[in-house]
């Protein structure tokens, strides 16, 4: 494994999630194959493809790298290798050549407190923001929102619609989240400087998965981050409490290529995202939790579907 892995590895262990790590990333160096010179039909390439530790992000990599294997490109893949604190300095040193996004966050992560909140200006000033050699691609028309989630009857109970209600209830808070959204700006930090909301937090590393919903239900959070695109929403009966202040940016799928995503490779993924719709994105995330399809099977039979791969 390169230095730069090995950086990233005492960083999951520190954190207390180095299994996540090492059950998650493929076995290969993902600079095994540094040496591989791009070439515009693909013939010779070899892409390192990675994702988050999350179901969703780990499809939609599955559908830049079945793509791109059908253009003629070979792929690495480095898959449900963490949160954007590990493998962001990964994609920055070109260990990652491709990679699944989302436009909010990622603008954060690198302009902190950024004034733009709409699609269309979030995303020009992403593109803006990229360090040099990497090339932020177009966004999808499919969004997987951060929000704020409620059971419904904690809903019914105070009468919540908007984040802004929460000031009206008469009960301690507490919110769950993956641990390192206590730092982030939609965390309990964000959520009282915005809306002067004081929350306690309680970190649940599921992503919002079902530990997360478990946690809401039993009452022993009250308040969860839950991303819009996951169907445990809808199945739940939870309610998202509408963001009236702006505290979430928009959230688009976008992908974040290096200096070796040739233009060619660049068209396929392109092609890919402009396919991505919301019902797209909710549907294939569908499969995952319910059916409990691998990301392979559900990205090959969408882009089947879709006539995006031979």
């Amino acid at each position: 494994m390169n230095e730069s892995f090995r950086r990233s590895a005492l960083t999951l262990a520190a954190l207390g999630t180095a299994a996540a790590l090492l059950v998650g990333c493929a076995s290969a160096d993902p600079l095994a194959e540094e040496s591989a010179e791009p070439s515009a039909g693909g013939d010779g390439t070899t892409l390192v493809v990675g994702s988050q530790d999350y179901y969703s992000s780990e499809i939609i990599a599955e559908l830049y790298a079945q793509a791109l294997e059908d253009a003629g490109y070979t792929i690495d893949r480095q898959l449900r290798i963490g949160q954007r604190e590990v493998y962001m300095p990964e994609i920055e040193s070109g260990s990652i050549d491709l990679f699944p996004e989302y436009t909010g966050p990622l603008l954060q992560y690198w302009t902190p407190d950024p004034p733009e909140r709409t699609s269309e200006e979030v995303y020009d000033a992403l593109v803006a923001a990229a360090p040099e050699g990497l090339t932020i691609l177009d966004q999808a028309e499919a969004t997987d929102q951060d929000s704020y989630v409620v059971t419904r009857e904690f809903a019914e109970q105070y009468g919540l619609e908007t984040v802004a209600d929460l000031a009206d209830v008469d009960v301690p808070l507490t919110m769950g989240a993956n641990s390192e959204a206590e730092s982030r700006p939609n965390g309990p930090q964000g959520l009282a400087s915005v809306y002067g909301i004081e929350v306690g937090f309680t970190p649940i590393e599921d992503g919002g998965g079902p530990l997360t919903i478990r946690a809401l239900q039993d009452g022993d959070i009250q308040l969860a981050i839950v991303y819009t695109a996951d169907p445990t929403i809808a199945q739940n009966d939870l309610v998202v409490l509408e963001d009236t202040e702006g505290l979430f940016l928009a959230s688009h799928v976008v992908p974040v290529a290096s200096d070796r995503v040739d233009e060619a490779a660049q068209e396929v993924v392109n092609g890919v995202t402009a396919a991505l719709s919301s019902d797209a994105l909710i549907e294939l995330n569908r499969r995952s939790v319910e059916e409990q399809s691998p990301a392979a099977e559900i990205a090959r039979d969408w882009l089947q579907e879709e006539g995006l791969v031979g």
